[in-house]
């Protein structure tokens, strides 16, 4: 560090930013950005002149054969010293961005579309990894031709992109499979130079301007919320009231949905605005606001489009109404209660948008059902984190067919190679499997900076850590099989604690009665209770928290909790209510491992679940048994 600190101080000191100054700069790790910090210059600036003193790195093979004798893999990280060992090639290249660090929000489920695009290249292109994750498996040695152990910065793809020009013909760079990291450094590369491949920046940042996207969707006919968009705090309150509570916040460009948040009214937003740091709110364009759809149901829609035809690779049916990012929400494959109506106008809508922004390759739409109008939430032209659980769920590789699609083949051609079936995820075949995704939110793990436990109530920003698929004839068993996956303990016998949102009240009546014929006994909050007891289902009251115990020693729902006589917490908070009884239910209910259902969605479908399990025992099938019994159905 005090070498480091030295050599700061005379980059900082210098008289002018000299090629002696920039190559001791660049040998000691320094990045362009951190230069131009401390010169007070812009990161193009230093570029620049660094280009002009021809300071670039080179790249070094990484020697996987402990030097006993020549390594031969492919592996390249960069420095600044003499010798380059990147090979010249004849064949033309492709280089593919990968998804960099695991994060929440930017995880596995990216780096599976960056390797099968590697994979469906491969034929055709020298493929060119970049990624700097050695835990991914597009780093492994026998995906791509070449990989780069690289940030995913500006300045280390430029020089990459340099170098493989220099090593011969480069056809472009795909940064549409490796989620938002890539994604947002695609108008940058374009405007130094690099071709950009399938879907361009312009059409990228058309779908993230509200104004340019507002176009495309009253173009298209296809309604969205009321929205507006904030440039800063001052603005955000009369923004929030000129859409109309509630609203859902969200930043531009965030991953994972950081910094969403749906707020019920004007005090509630000036406590997220207090809560949240400007720069995360306003630092990568304005805050965007939209009105929030309470109790529609959410659709995903994964699609690709050639610029001429489109093909809907997977429909999915959110089992929690929206407002739960779509990170942590379950969703099932094909939807369950949409009609063959309402798949025509999400198909017609997908394919409108489609042609409106300009996408060459893979697009998700998010859209939300409301009161017969179908509303369109947001579209991402690019892969989405649902591509690899579609693709597993239907048989049909669909980042493949993105990455041939972004080099120019149709989604015709692609049909006649036998990669895409005839029929696309807009029928429905009777008789096939049913597929559920589900969140893996290891709650129990993590603790806030007080040392207090997460609270696991679900919303618009993405808290899962991983995500599981359970498969079957029918939805029940599906939705089993995916609890069992996430490791969620369903019980089958004992007692459950229901505490119940006002607006929940007269449809929590039948998935409580259904829980008492199966033979569990039923706590409940004292107005919750006397729902349930009024529709003849027995409930006992029990204390909450905040009354304490009993004056003859009652204890309340916490209490009983943590002395492990409740075995699953179903608690739908009320929006406007103090958050206190409900958290310290949930948090006790993670604290001891039991399933805590926080909305009534997700209720319906554990009871279904729940009665599966005490069914007894069911098939379990491979993926590749799964894919023999479709081939074999469509033939």
């Amino acid at each position: 560090m005090f070498l480091l600190d030295e050599v700061a101080t005379r980059i900082c000191e210098a008289e002018a930013l000299t090629g002696d100054v920039l190559a001791e700069a660049k040998r000691h790790g320094f990045s362009d950005r951190q230069i131009a910090a401390m010169r007070g210059l812009s990161e193009d600036t230093v570029r620049e002149v660094r280009g002009a003193f021809g300071i670039h790195p080179v790249y070094k093979t990484v020697d996987t054969c402990a030097a006993e004798f020549a390594a031969r893999t492919p592996y390249h990280y960069s420095t600044y010293d003499q010798e380059n060992e990147v090979r010249p090639r004849e064949r033309e290249a492709v280089i593919i961005l990968g998804a960099g660090p695991n994060r929440i929000g930017q995880g596995i489920e990216f780096d599976y579309s960056c390797v099968h695009a590697a994979m469906s290249l491969r034929d055709h292109y020298e493929t060119i990894m970049v990624n700097c994750n050695p835990e991914t498996v597009s780093t492994d040695y026998d995906i791509s031709d070449r990989l780069y152990f690289e940030p995913l910065t500006l300045e280390d793809v430029l020089e990459i992109y340099r170098a493989e020009c220099a090593a011969g013909p480069v056809k472009g760079m795909i940064v549409q499979l490796g989620g938002q990291t890539p994604l947002s450094l695609a108008a940058d590369l374009e405007r130094a130079g690099v071709p950009i491949l399938g879907t361009s920046p312009r059409a990228i940042d058309l779908a993230e301007d509200r104004e340019e996207f507002g176009k495309v969707l009253e173009a298209a006919h296809c309604p969205a919320p009321a929205h507006d968009t904030a440039h800063t705090p001052e603005q955000v309150i009369a923004v929030a009231e000129k859409v109309g509570y509630p609203v859902l916040v969200r930043p531009s460009f965030v991953l994972g949905g950081r910094g969403m948040a749906i707020i019920n009214d004007e005090p509630a937003l000036r406590d997220y605005l207090a809560s949240h740091d400007s720069d995360l709110l306003f630092s990568r364009g304005p805050l965007l606001i939209d009105r929030f759809l309470d109790a529609a149901i959410e659709i995903d829609v994964d699609a690709l489009y050639d610029g001429t035809e489109l093909f809907m690779g997977a429909i999915m049916e959110h089992i929690e109404e929206a407002g739960i990012h779509s990170g942590d929400s379950s969703c099932v494959l094909p939807p369950m209660t949409l009609s063959a109506r309402e798949l025509e106008r999400i198909t017609a809508s997908t394919e409108a948008i489609a042609r409106g922004v300009g996408v060459r390759g893979l697009i998700n739409i998010q859209f939300a059902l409301l009161s017969d109008t179908l509303y369109v939430i947001e579209a991402n032209p690019r892969a989405s984190r649902t591509v690899p659980f579609a693709s597993k769920a239907t048989g049909v590789q669909l980042a493949k067919a993105a990455a041939l699609i972004q080099v120019g083949a149709s989604i015709a051609s692609l049909r006649e190679q036998g990669m895409l079936p005839a029929t696309d995820a807009r029928e429905i075949p009777e008789g096939g499997s049913i597929a559920v995704k589900a969140a893996v939110l290891p709650f129990s793990r993590f603790r806030t900076d007080k040392g207090e436990i997460v609270d696991t109530m679900l919303g618009p920003e993405m808290r899962s850590t991983g995500e599981v698929m359970g498969i079957d004839y029918d939805f029940p068993t599906a939705f089993a099989k995916s609890q069992l996956g996430a490791s969620t303990d369903m019980p089958t016998s004992g007692t459950v604690f229901i505490s119940i949102a006002d607006t929940d009240k007269r449809a929590i009546v039948l998935p409580a009665a259904r829980m008492a014929e199966m033979g569990f006994t039923i706590l409940a909050t004292s107005g919750t209770a006397s729902v349930l007891r009024r529709n003849g289902i027995p409930a006992r009251s029990v204390r909450k928290s905040s009354e304490g115990r009993g004056v003859d020693g009652e204890p309340t729902v916490v209490d009983l909790i943590n002395e492990g006589l409740i075995d699953m917490v179903v608690n739908t908070p009320q929006r406007s209510a103090p958050r206190n009884d409900g958290y310290q239910i949930r948090a006790a209910a993670a604290s001891q491992d039991r399933p805590a259902v926080t909305t009534l969605q997700a209720f319906n479908a554990m009871v279904q679940a729940i009665e599966v399990r005490m069914r007894g025992s069911y098939a379990v099938r491979s993926l590749q048994e799964w894919d023999a019994i479709r081939t074999e159905e469509t033939r």
